[in-house]
């Protein structure tokens, strides 16, 4: 048991190292705010998001699959792809926030609805559950690391491309939203759009926060 805990201490020092307990937390409450989001709105509404998300959501409704079950897979793709060209640390960091976004999931299923269905209102579930995953996404990927594997990918391609990050993200939520007209009207894909668009915006202004400023000084 002695040994056990002092390689789960050393396994944990290894997995932080060079992460800040403000980094970690921010992390973690990044977590909690796209996955309360998902689960209170976007699961309730039909209203999807793009991405690994979006898949994650298409699964569970095909499927029946617990998204506590379906996005790790999803991630270690994914992941696999980032670790060549975003390297080690945010492979590391990733491994972070995709714990806590899978623990998050399970720990919200555990409770009922916590807001008003808002499946008569989807322009405001739109507005709402894009608000959740941009501010939750964006202080995830601010520390280097990403909340699914859509983030991953996102980044890949924005650094190979060398496309802001906003742009990335758009093009491979349209394919996911392209997809999931298989069980999603329309008219709730239009509104997915409005999400997908507020959330990718806000995931780009905060990952660069106060960074362009400091390289237009530098």
């Amino acid at each position: 048991m002695k040994i056990n805990r002092r390689w789960l201490s050393d396994a944990g020092r290894r997995l932080t190292d060079g992460l800040s307990l403000r980094g970690v937390g921010l992390i973690v409450a990044g977590a909690a705010i796209c996955t309360f989001g998902i689960h209170n709105i976007h699961q309730r509404t039909g209203i999807t998001e793009g991405g690994v998300i979006g898949l994650m959501l298409l699964i569970e409704h095909w499927g029946g699959l617990s998204p506590a079950i379906i996005t790790p897979v999803l991630d270690t793709v994914c992941y696999l792809l980032a670790l060549r060209y975003l390297g080690w640390k945010f492979l590391r960091t990733s491994a972070i926030s995709t714990l806590c976004v899978s623990l998050f999931y399970k720990l919200w299923e555990c409770f009922p609805p916590m807001l008003p269905d808002l499946s008569d209102r989807p322009l405001l579930a739109a507005v709402c559950g894009g608000l959740f995953v941009g501010v939750g996404v964006g202080l995830i990927v601010r520390q280097g690391g990403s909340s699914g594997g859509d983030d991953a990918l996102a980044l890949v391609i924005s650094k190979l491309t060398r496309c802001r990050l906003s742009r990335t993200y758009l093009f491979t939520d349209l394919i996911v939203l392209g997809l999931s007209l298989s069980y999603i009207p329309f008219t709730r894909i239009a509104f997915s759009l409005v999400t997908v668009t507020l959330s990718s915006f806000l995931i780009d202004r905060i990952q660069g926060f106060g960074r362009e400023k400091a390289a237009a000084k530098g």
